[in-house]
């Protein structure tokens, strides 16, 4: 078994659960995913497979290179690749397959994308402050404020919160649970929201994941 699977969001809904409470949830298309290559301690020095996303469009525009790399899968190169653990015991070669079957309703996975940019912000969008007051002449509407002292240590010190670029970020959202796999249709809904714009990459890693440790409702061998 796979650690993950990549996947594009497509959107953001809501469901209803027995009780008949609300709750959103996000709609990803995760995988197929194709092996483009198998790496081994021996040969690499560290264990991990190559997953490639497959989508009904592929990289228009790929090097020789790229290209004769991915001959060994019969697959066009796609548009994103990506490296998960994989149990050493499971026999794994370049063109296999993996589907959203390996996640299974209820479990929880992590969840790495992209946040949205937003561009240059000030303290206010970008941090939060509630800034000076909005009347008798102030002159402090949005502004931080004092950002050092005049003395001692005479410098702004470090992870200062200041105005600068907003969002555009690795962010990683931890238990997010599992609402349904449509292996049909190659979909998973996730209780909550993820990073990133619709259209974005996603990375879906299952949360303990340990390679070789079989899932709680299945018997040790």
């Amino acid at each position: 078994m796979v650690e993950g699977l990549i996947g594009k969001k497509i959107g953001i809904t809501q469901n209803i659960d027995e009780q008949g409470n609300v709750f959103p949830v996000t709609v990803i298309q995760a995988g197929p995913c194709t092996v483009f290559q198998k790496k081994t301690e021996e040969k690499d020095g560290y264990a991990r497979l190559q997953l490639g996303l497959i989508e009904e469009k592929s990289q228009r525009k790929s090097g020789k290179p790229l290209t004769g790399h991915c001959q060994k899968a019969n697959v066009p190169p796609p548009r994103i690749m990506r490296e998960f653990r994989f149990n050493k015991k499971d026999e794994v070669k370049e063109g296999d397959q993996f589907f959203v079957d390996i996640f299974q309703e209820g479990e929880k996975v992590d969840v790495i994308g992209q946040s949205k940019g937003k561009g240059f912000a000030g303290v206010v969008k970008r941090w939060g402050f509630h800034g000076g007051k909005s009347s008798h002449g102030s002159m402090l509407h949005r502004a931080p404020g004092s950002i050092g002292a005049s003395a001692f240590p005479s410098r702004v010190v470090k992870g200062k919160k200041l105005p600068g670029h907003m969002g555009n970020k690795r962010v990683t959202v931890k238990n997010l649970i599992v609402v349904k796999a449509d292996k049909e249709q190659n979909l998973l809904v996730l209780k909550g929201s993820v990073p990133g714009a619709k259209g974005g990459y996603l990375l879906i890693k299952k949360v303990g994941y340990q390679p070789g440790k079989k899932p709680k409702d299945e018997k040790q061998e």
